[in-house]
């Protein structure tokens, strides 16, 4: 079991259990006196995206979790898919009401020793859903109570092997009197499951649907508006720092009209005989009601089968919380070779997402923990120099036995530009080769670097997701000056500081000030500023007017790469208030040495 980052600790133990680091790597070594049945893991985080797909898990996801608010936990599910075998169950449990800390104790106040709080945060408003006291937050007690529910759960699925606690876990709909009053949903890939649809370019959609990229910052592409944060959130969510995200897809359905069925037909039909029920993960609007589709299959033959109708309701979601998250339904079916899936809106309009399709079985199988291969990435630090073109290959270690496929990430971190591809390695190969050129010049640059991250695609796990080529500056920063460290404006008008660099940069060069209190006169407050340029320098509010030098205001610019000049400015507002002329002063930060500048806002 894990909680928060120990989630991700104990996939990784599991990992090192089954596939053992290489020798010079974190982890455990050697042979293990242990079996890992099992993980149970609440709030997770999953940075690499890079669960053991062999080891069957549970994940819950609080809906109000403050602490990791995107949900990533959701990739011990998603990013299991098509990995390796399929039997290992796969599940995630959203718990609404649930913050991140209160599952446990010693994070929750009035029980813990150390210092711990609440970590929900609506700001100043009072939220609906999450706040403490409404009616649909759990208490603390309520929560841990959850947890142990489902812990207790997980252990008697995955340790003892009682399949009658199933259908807590695996999407069937189950609730359990003993996690009273709370609301908890599931959804699962892996066990009893065979693969029907995977929405993906090969697969052709008819008019009120499309094949959505489920990473991207193209709205035309998008499953979701980029501009709405959920757009990176639990099915969506980013691997930092990739963006956008090659190869993840969902399928967006939106319709006017019911009555009118979305085809979705892949490439070549699929044959999932010997099912019980067809299962689909869906999401639809937080707070939408009523959604409901007719399911029909077009078999090889071209007989169209109608299945039966399911209705989806909305999670409660507001501004603050995660809530576009995949509900499982089902209909029952025989099972057969199929060529197409239909869905059939039954609601005048409407919108929805669909994840995947399955032919779904009861029963837990053996998951058959197999020890997949393992990538590792590590990085070089390499000098620049001041001419030429030296190429380094970014180190990308494999072992274990066999091969299969990864998908992996070039990406520079000058220009943030991403290059992807999928990469096939073979039974005995050691290394995948990664080339990256480092040009040489005199030209000052901090940060320059080029990072290559991995994740499965087939057949591998990922231990070290992250790596690359790390260039250190060898040329002397430029040094730069002020054209006058004294200015002034009118108020409402803007205070300005012309900077200059000596000479130009690769990189960019940052510039950064603190407010101090002026040698004399009567300093500027918090509410002579402009109000939002404040909030974004400062992250602090503008009430109660304050001087400046009293607050962590921190004016800064940038010199782009390549440019060597730029202004720092401090905007200004008028009021009705007779003053005198106010004063700000500043000193660098960065860089040191430079002159301390003075502003005088004159009334």
């Amino acid at each position: 079991m894990g909680h928060s980052r120990g989630g991700e600790g104990v996939s990784r133990a599991a990992m090192d259990t089954l596939t053992p680091p290489p020798a010079a790597q974190d982890g455990y070594h050697g042979t293990v006196r242990w079996t890992v049945r099992g993980l149970l893991l609440i709030g997770p985080t999953i940075f690499g995206h890079d669960p053991v797909p062999d080891v069957p898990s549970a994940t819950i996801l609080p809906g109000c979790d403050g602490d990791v608010f995107d949900l990533q936990g959701q990739m011990f599910v998603d990013a299991t898919r098509g990995v390796s075998q399929g039997r290992a169950l796969h599940s995630a449990l959203y718990v609404v009401g649930a913050n991140h800390n209160f599952f446990n104790s010693e994070w929750t106040p009035g029980q813990s020793a150390a210092p711990s709080f609440d970590d929900f945060w609506s700001g100043d408003e009072t939220d609906p859903l999450c706040s403490p006291g409404q009616p649909t937050r759990l208490t603390a007690p309520q929560q841990q109570n959850v947890g142990a529910t489902y812990i207790a759960a997980a252990a008697r699925l995955f340790v003892a092997g009682d399949d009658r606690v199933r259908p807590l876990l695996d999407g069937s709909g189950r609730r359990v009197p003993s996690a009273y009053p709370a609301k908890v949903l599931s959804h699962a890939l892996g066990g009893n499951r065979a693969a029907l649809l995977e929405p993906g370019p090969g697969v052709r959609v008819s008019a009120g649907g499309r094949i959505c990229e489920q990473v991207t910052d193209d709205a035309a592409k998008a499953c979701l508006n980029p501009e709405d944060i959920n757009a990176s959130l639990a099915h969506f969510t980013t691997f930092y720092p990739v963006f956008p995200e090659e190869g993840r897809y969902a399928a967006a359905l939106s319709w006017n009209a019911a009555g009118t069925p979305i085809r979705f037909t892949p490439k070549k039909a699929i044959d999932v005989r010997g099912s019980q029920a067809l299962a689909l993960r869906v999401i639809v609007p937080p707070n939408s009601t009523g959604t409901r589709f007719g399911v029909s299959v077009i078999g090889a033959d071209g007989r169209r089968t109608t299945l039966g109708d399911v209705r989806i309701d909305g999670l409660p979601g507001t501004q603050f919380t995660t809530s576009y998250w995949g509900q499982e339904v089902r209909v029952p079916w025989r099972g057969g070779k199929v060529a197409s899936l239909e869905l059939t809106p039954r609601t005048s309009s409407g919108s929805a997402w669909l994840l995947d399709a399955w032919g779904w079985n009861p029963g837990t199988p053996d998951p058959r923990e197999k020890a997949l291969p393992r990538i590792d990435i590590g990085s070089l630090q390499v000098a620049e120099g001041d001419s030429g073109t030296r190429t380094y290959q970014v180190p990308v270690k494999v072992s274990g036995r066999g091969g299969g496929v990864v998908r992996l990430f070039l990406l520079d971190t000058t220009t943030f530009a991403v290059k992807s591809w999928l990469a096939t390695v073979r039974p005995g190969d050691r290394i995948i080769r990664v080339p990256v050129s480092v040009v040489g010049d005199t030209l000052y640059g901090e940060g320059e670097a080029t990072w290559l991250l991995a994740k499965a695609q087939k057949g591998f796990v990922i231990g070290d997701y992250f790596g690359g080529v790390d260039v250190t500056n060898d040329d002397p920063a430029p040094v730069m000056s002020v054209a006058s460290t004294s200015v002034s404006a009118a108020e409402g008008g803007t205070l300005t500081w012309q900077l200059s660099l000596s000479a130009p940069t690769e990189t960019g060069y940052w510039a950064a000030t603190s407010v101090r209190p002026p040698v004399s006169g009567v300093e500027l407050s918090t509410t002579d500023v402009d109000p939002d340029w404040f909030e974004q320098n400062a992250f602090e509010p503008v009430q109660p007017s304050r001087p400046l030098s009293e607050t962590s205001l921190t004016p800064y610019t940038f010199f782009e790469p390549g440019a060597t000049s730029a202004t720092l400015t401090v905007p200004t507002i008028t009021d009705d208030v007779a003053e005198p002329d106010e004063v700000i002063s500043l000193q660098f930060i960065d860089p040191e040495g430079a002159p301390d500048l003075t502003g005088t806002v004159t009334g």
